[in-house]
């Protein structure tokens, strides 16, 4: 009879162990889940923020379109000359956060 019940009170405390691990693994995958998702917001606040400087240092290029993804950025559009596009791409270049940037920039014809 006592061993029914030793074995029965083992079988207890393994089940409940059992649940808390799997319950610290679970919050655990939750929290890593809401820890991504937050470095990708930060990252695309990043972004925009690299985004509105660059425009911001080429207020009179008005014809370079700017965009940012996870630190890329991309130029686009047609300067009025290969000048405007190489500044361009060096205030591109010289704004922190900015990984590489890709020139898609062409230069108009008159």
């Amino acid at each position: 009879m006592m061993t029914n019940k030793l074995l029965a009170r083992l079988m207890v405390a393994a089940t409940l162990t059992a649940a808390a691990a799997t319950g610290t693994a679970f919050a655990a995958g939750q929290q890593e889940a809401a820890m991504a998702g937050a470095a990708k917001s930060g990252t695309a606040a990043t972004d925009e923020a690299i985004t509105s400087k660059i425009k911001s240092s080429l207020a009179e290029h008005k014809e370079v379109g700017v965009t940012t993804t996870v630190g890329v950025v991309v130029l686009s559009g047609a300067v009025p000359s290969t000048e405007v596009g190489t500044k361009a791409i060096q205030a591109a270049s010289a704004v922190p956060g900015v990984k590489e940037v890709k020139s898609e920039l062409t230069v108009a014809t008159k």
